[in-house]
């Protein structure tokens, strides 16, 4: 809300200060002012009171913008199969204005094909019946449709060969997932791959994910773990994933020599 924005800048303070004096974490403050959370009305009142805003139809106004701001995103209706931090990550997801992820083992979920995706969730770590399947399925799926909209994030996705060469769901599935690879690889869709031969490389560690928004202070980065997924947003730790980011660029094969081993790769598929 950027009502907020103005209030708290009228007020003298910045994020990090109003953050402090709210006894939170700079990104709500960012997250808020930007749109990409609504916030609890109890928040807004909180924050009313920090900026010295006392005038009760203002104040009023600002609850009311609240409250419409509080409106669920598509992802809300699939909450019985999500847990709360991947909801939140696809909110952020959806926001973002730039993605940059890198995979070690699979291809990225906004690059992946339907059967391809249900191959995956279905041998993951939790016991899942077939309907939570289903729709962990389609949520993926609806999560690319921000690579359909006019306003897109750029993506660029590195993977490790590993990840184009492990028949995920058998033969079949995976010739279609590398044909769809070499069809979306192009405009705001980078597509680089790490062959076996760089060997040792930064991504090693394992995978990742950084998102950028429009005037945002700074970048987030995202881990999925079995027991749970990450966030980073203190800067000098995201600075360590950009700069490993920038690393694996330059030991991956260019986009082009990546298309030549995608197809490489389907070949062998083809012959198997």
């Amino acid at each position: 809300m950027a009502a907020l924005r103005d209030l708290r800048e009228n007020a003298g303070m910045t994020q990090q200060q109003a953050a402090a004096e709210l006894d939170w974490h700079h990104t709500k403050i960012f997250r808020i002012e930007s749109g990409r959370t609504g916030p609890h009305p109890n928040d807004v009142r909180r924050m009313l009171e920090v900026y010295g805003l006392h005038d009760e139809a203002d104040r009023e106004a600002l609850l009311s913008l609240a409250k419409e701001a509080r409106q669920r995103g598509w992802w809300y209706s699939y909450r019985d199969v999500l847990p709360s931090q991947y909801e939140f990550y696809i909110g952020m997801e959806s926001q973002a204005t730039s993605i940059d992820v890198f995979e070690l083992a699979v291809v990225h979920g906004l690059l992946q094909t339907e059967d391809y995706a249900r191959a995956l969730i279905r041998s993951g770590p939790l016991e899942l019946d077939p309907q939570e399947i289903e729709r962990r399925v389609e949520v993926r799926t609806t999560r690319q449709e921000i690579l359909a909209r006019p306003d897109r994030p750029q993506l660029w996705a590195i993977m490790d060969e590993a990840a184009i060469r492990r028949p995920v769901g058998g033969a079949t599935t995976m010739v279609a997932q590398l044909k769809h690879l070499l069809e979306v690889a192009h405009g705001k869709t980078t597509v680089q791959v790490i062959p076996y031969s760089a060997g040792a490389h930064p991504g090693t560690t394992g995978p990742f994910t950084v998102l950028a928004f429009e005037g945002a202070e700074g970048d987030m980065v995202y881990m999925e773990t079995i027991n749970g997924n990450l966030w980073v947003d203190k800067a000098d730790e995201v600075r360590r994933f950009t700069t490993a980011f920038d690393h694996l660029r330059a030991v991956a094969l260019s986009p082009d020599d990546t298309r030549a081993m995608l197809n490489a790769a389907l070949n062998d598929l083809k012959r198997s």
